[in-house]
This record gives structure tokens, sequence and C-alpha cells, in this order.
């Protein structure tokens, strides 16, 4: 039975700008109705924020105009969620060409895009040249262009098929140009999950390892959560605390994006998460992670319309324009949107839209 005390002294906690437990933050998740769980977000955010207003009293809300480049599609990890990846010798498999990886940009580039979400299959083949040419000639061709690249489970891969130290790796990746690491392949950081739906994908501990291994060497990253298919509420919310208990320790985190499991065209059964699920979850994780600056909406995964709910329920960013996604359309959700579409549509909800690059520094 919920005391009704402690949920109140709970709520206060939040409004005075402290910190929550877990066992807090389930209480929050059980007890409070979405709507009342939703303004406690905003209010968190408010916290967060308090200094994001233009010269007329408008809060601001960010966004980045990218595009995610899928350098390969090949894997042999093969995990059960996944409905993108292909082996080695089918007729879909392919490795990305220096020329199609310019013609990506220059389009990108052309509609004032400053950022690629470089990610791809864990290749068995390429050797660390591969990458490292790659990473060069984006940075020597584009200079202007971050190149926010390869999640922690990639890094595991190269320090395993390279027979290189991770530090190493993330070391020489820089120095090729990669300018940040995107928070892919954290699905949910519990062993018992991971286990179940990505056992050849690395561990919670061996994730975490890489993003604190790249905020040692100066590198931001940012942090994910997929959530809606075997995982427990008391798993996400220990997926948050490790990802709180590294961002004290590091400082190295930019934002935190959840978004809801994809089921179609995938080996994982599981019911799909509505809206309403996910706009709990991301009030909770923007309530809950009190020292992360900010919280993206995910509009590829929930549509438009949520992506602008979304901004009542904590989240202080929209995201990235994402001119091409490849992995989620896969599975059967395909949303895309304009940079006039995303201006409108922060817009409509009150907000002042700001274009911004990867280190949320406002560019417009």
């Amino acid at each position: 039975m919920i005391c009704d005390a402690t949920l109140d002294q709970t709520i206060g906690k939040v409004l005075d700008g402290g910190r929550i437990t877990a066992a807090e933050a389930m209480l929050l998740h059980a007890a409070l109705p979405l709507a009342e769980l939703g303004l406690l977000a905003d209010a968190r955010r408010r916290q967060k924020k308090a200094d994001a207003y233009d010269g007329r009293g408008n809060q601001i809300v960010t966004y980045i105009v990218d595009r995610n480049i899928n350098y390969t599609n090949v894997c042999d990890v093969r995990c059960a969620f996944c409905a993108f990846s292909r082996d080695e010798g089918e007729a879909e498999a392919y490795v990305i060409s220096h020329d199609e990886m310019a013609r990506k940009i220059e389009e990108l580039v052309a509609v004032g895009g400053t950022q690629i979400l470089l990610q791809g299959g864990h290749h068995p083949e390429l050797g660390i040249g591969f990458y490292l040419d790659l990473l060069g000639f984006i940075k020597s061709r584009f200079p202007q262009v971050n190149i926010h690249g390869f999640s922690p489970p990639e890094f595991c891969h190269f320090a395993r098929a390279f027979q290189m130290p991770l530090a190493e790796v993330i070391r020489r990746f820089k120095e090729a140009g990669l300018g940040s690491i995107p928070g892919g392949g954290a699905e949910i950081l519990v062993d018992r999950v991971r286990n179940r739906i990505a056992p050849k994908k690395c561990g919670a501990d061996a994730w975490l390892g890489v993003m604190r291994c790249a905020h040692e060497q100066g590198l931001r990253t940012s942090a994910t959560m997929m959530f809606g298919h075997i995982e427990t509420v008391e798993e996400r919310i220990e997926h948050l605390r490790r990802l709180r208990d590294l961002q004290d320790q590091t400082g190295g985190f930019t934002a935190f994006i959840c978004w809801t499991f994809q089921p179609e065209h995938t080996q994982l059964r599981a019911e799909r998460a509505g809206s309403h699920e996910y706009l709990r979850m991301l009030a909770l994780s923007r309530i809950f992670l009190d020292n992360f600056d900010n919280v993206q909406a995910s509009w590829v995964t929930q549509g438009p319309k949520i992506g602008q709910v979304a901004l009542k329920f904590g989240a202080n960013d929209f995201g990235g324009l994402m001119m091409e996604e490849n992995v989620v359309s896969s599975a059967g959700t395909a949303f895309r949107i304009t940079v006039e579409e995303m201006n409108r549509l922060i817009t409509e909800m009150g907000y002042e839209p700001r274009q911004r690059d990867n280190w949320y520094r406002l560019l417009n």
C-alpha cells in the first residue's frame, strides 16, 4: 500500500531540486497519474534549464541538423531486436565507399547540417585501417562536420578484432577525426536482459567502461535506453542509476535519449509499448537523472505529435533532423520531418526553436 505522506515527501524533494532514490523512482512510477508525473518532470526540466530563455521570455528547445550514416550493415552479433543487420555475403550486405560517404555528407551540408551519426554492424573482416582511413577522409573533406560515431559495443568489438587495448583504439579514432560517441547499444544496462536479447553484445559493465574511457580522453558522449521488451521497471531504473553514477564521476554525458522497442520484422516478440508508457519513462528519466542537463524527445520512434508532447514531459531537445535513418525504419517505424517542420512543431508548443551543435552550443 502506498503511503500518501511518503509520496508527498518524494514530490517535495523533486520540487526542491533534490535527488531521488531508486525506491522513490519506483514510487513515482507506480503512484502518479501520467499528467502529474509530466508536471513534475517539467518542473525538473525548468530547474535544469533555468537560463535557457530567449530575449522574449520563451524557453528554448534545441535541435541538431544531422544525418545517420550506417557504414555497413554486416554484423555477426545478430541481436534479436534488430531487423537491419545482414550476414557477410548476403545480397543486401554492403560496406560504404568514400564516394558514397561524400555524397551523403554533401547533401547534409547543403541543408545546413553540422553532424553525422556514424554507426554500423560488427563486421568481422574490417581492420583498423578501414576505420582510420574513413575518419581521416571525412575530416579532411568536411572539417566543419562533427563525427558522432561508433557505439560502445562497436568499440568493444574493435578492441577484440584489432587485439588492441580499448583506450588505444579510442585514442587513435580520436586522432583520426572522431569528435564524440553516441550512446547506442545500451538497450538496458542489466546483464539479465542483455544476455537474453543480445548475448553476443558487450555486457553492461563493458558498455559503461567504454564511456568512462571516452570521457577520460575528453570525448563527450550521449546515453540511451531502449525499453519495452523483456525488462522490468526495476531494471529500467537500475539502468538510469548506473548512468547517473557514471555521470557523477565523469560529467561526460551531454544528453539522455530513451525510446521504445520497435518489434516489427525482428526476432524478439514483445507487445509494443505505447505513447503513454514512453511519456511515463521519459518523465521519470528527467526526474531521476538530475545530473543530466539535456533530455531528448524521440520523435523518430514516437512520431512528431508525441515528440511535441514530450516537450511537456521533461524533454528540452527535439533531437536530430535525421536526414537518413535505417535501423529503426527496418523495424517498421519510419517518420520523417524537415527543418521547417521541426521549427513549427517546437513553436506550436510555445517554445523558441534553436539549432545547436553536439555540445549544445547554439548556432543561431
